[in-house]
């Protein structure tokens, strides 16, 4: 099977069993008590299914866990020194990889089913499935204090997915922990989103913030964000064990050069058609246009350039009341107090009233 799933793209394959990680319920239900989700209910709404894979289908017998490497080729921190420019997580400048590796998921399964027997259920993250713990117990790696899987042949950029099978299949020995006393993932987090080693409030991580958070971002986190518009990945790049890590093969997974380092300029001007062109197939269009452009604005605003707070004062007029007020957060940080309460407006969202009075002081 591992040269089957190497055919197919996947660098890391490893079996485990569906009752190996009995932590990791516990560690969810705290996560959730704390409140660490924030805005990602359907954690809470799933977690009964998600705490244990024979939950989510009690005929499993084994499973089979796959990593897709998908290094960079470039520095991913050193974008944040480009302040007028946008940095992008390196998982979302490609091809979203969601629906290529379910695609080569099922391929693998149907090659098990067809030479071993048994049935299959096959699972990406958007599934109630605990890849991280899984993985780590399959031997792929094991869960850093950042709680992301490290690997020693890849560092942090493996892709995840998961093969349910009804297969007495016989597992591979687990990836024992080799953080040591490190502690670069957690000291480099701009928000300080890690309370402990092993522990993140997503509350506080911008990859949670500029992706799932639906609202406004909190203001206090908003300087911290830099220039980073979409996800953040800076306790993955300062791992120690990226040293291993290769730059990955599957072209389709490969940073498309349009959105290596956008202007924030040409991003704030996407209106909801430019953005569904300029991210089609990408995992970033999920999160639509407004919700995007808010993360611009944010970054407008840290970027300390004047020549943008034209842009930001277009979109005082947007339609989306997110937007707007997102705009008068950047343009209250880039313009003398006597100019910004000249632009003050009527708005009928309180929210963006909100974001008026706090900048008028």
């Amino acid at each position: 099977m591992i040269e089957q799933a190497r055919s197919r793209g996947f660098d890391a394959v490893g079996i485990t069993k569906p009752d190996a990680v009995p932590e990791a319920k516990a560690r969810l239900d705290r996560f959730i008590a704390d409140g660490a989700h924030g805005d990602m209910l359907w954690m809470a709404s799933t977690a009964a299914r998600r705490g244990s894979p024979d939950a989510l289908w009690p005929e499993v017998r084994s499973v089979v866990m796959l990593g897709m490497n998908y290094g960079p080729d470039e520095d991913p921190l050193a974008i944040l020194a480009k302040r007028d420019h946008a940095a992008i997580s390196v998982y979302a400048k490609g091809d979203d990889y969601h629906e290529l590796i379910k695609a080569r998921l099922k391929e693998v399964a149907r090659w098990l089913v067809h030479n071993a027997g048994g049935d299959v259920k096959v699972f990406v993250d958007t599934a109630a499935v605990m890849e991280k713990p899984l993985a780590a117990s399959a031997g792929l790696g094991w869960q850093g204090k950042h709680t992301n899987l490290v690997s020693r042949g890849f560092g942090s950029w493996l892709f995840l997915g998961s093969i349910f099978t009804t297969l007495d299949l016989a597992p591979d020995a687990r990836e024992p922990d080799s953080c040591g006393s490190c502690r670069a993932c957690l000291d480099v987090c701009p928000t300080a989103a890690f309370p402990e080693p092993y522990r993140l409030d997503a509350r506080r991580c911008i990859s949670y913030l500029t992706i799932e958070h639906k609202g406004p971002i909190p203001q206090d986190l908003r300087p911290l964000m830099g220039n980073r518009i979409y996800g953040c990945d800076d306790c993955l790049s300062v791992c120690p064990w990226n040293k291993f890590a290769e730059q990955g093969r599957e072209a389709k997974l490969a940073a498309r050069d349009v959105l290596r380092a956008p202007k924030l300029a040409d991003l704030a001007r996407l209106d909801d058609a430019q953005f569904r062109a300029l991210f089609s197939k990408t995992s970033i269009k999920r999160t639509g246009r407004d919700r995007f452009v808010r993360n611009v604005l944010y970054a407008i605003g840290n970027s300390g350039e004047v020549s943008l707070a034209v842009e930001a004062e277009r979109l005082l007029d947007d339609a989306s009341p997110l937007v707007r007020g997102a705009a008068v957060w950047a343009l209250g940080r880039l313009v003398p107090r006597e100019k910004f309460a000249a632009l003050a407006r009527h708005d009928d969202d309180a929210s963006v009233v909100d974001e008026w009075n706090a900048a008028l002081g």
